[in-house]
């Protein structure tokens, strides 16, 4: 006898949506799913894929230019980080450039065609997030975002996580973070 999967109503939410819609955990991990799925989408292209685009853009900020300094940051093994910047440099879209402090190090820098991309994809990943939300109006999705961001910043300052870039290994997930709009002008 063949277990058969429960059928879904007219509406196409299936029995077990019913069942557990008011089970926080479970609407968390259905929506961080599909987050994770469309995020990892938008930035298929990129070598390194979600990692790649964390290194692009915390690069592109400026702030974090060594290679150690943003491994450390992104919580990326060091050997790791070498074979992703081989790759990205290799594609063209970052450079290694001498440290004008410290000539021993080397200052991640992204190129024309990096921060090109990069706009690409805070584009993708936009559209991406809308998609996901897209079952709220716009000031429910504003006030959607205003309330989880209210609610990470408690749990944060409850139970601090040391590295927010660790996050995603906790989950055993890579995500990138869509850039705000403020930002992304000033990658020039």
């Amino acid at each position: 006898m063949s277990e058969r999967s429960p059928r879904p109503s007219p509406d196409g939410k299936s029995p077990c949506d019913a069942a557990l819609a008011h089970d926080l955990g479970w609407s968390l991990g259905v929506v961080f799913r599909g987050y994770v799925a469309a995020a990892n989408a938008a930035v298929d292209e990129l070598p390194g894929g979600p990692r790649g685009y964390q290194v692009m853009a915390a690069a592109a900020e400026g702030e974090i230019g060594s290679q150690l300094a943003l491994a450390n940051h992104l919580g990326i093994d060091r050997t790791v980080m070498t074979y992703l910047l081989d790759d990205l440099e290799g594609a063209g879209f970052i450079e290694r450039q001498p440290d004008p402090v410290d000539r021993r190090a080397r200052r991640i820098v992204v190129t024309a065609k990096g921060t090109k991309l990069l706009g690409a994809l805070d584009g993708r990943l936009q559209e991406a997030e809308a998609h996901l939300l897209s079952a709220l109006g716009p000031e429910a999705q504003s006030q959607f975002r205003a309330h989880l961001s209210t609610i990470a910043a408690n749990v944060n300052s409850l139970d601090p996580v040391g590295d927010p870039c660790s996050l995603a290994d906790n989950v055993e997930a890579e995500l990138p973070t869509r850039k705000s709009p403020a930002s992304v002008g000033r990658r020039a």
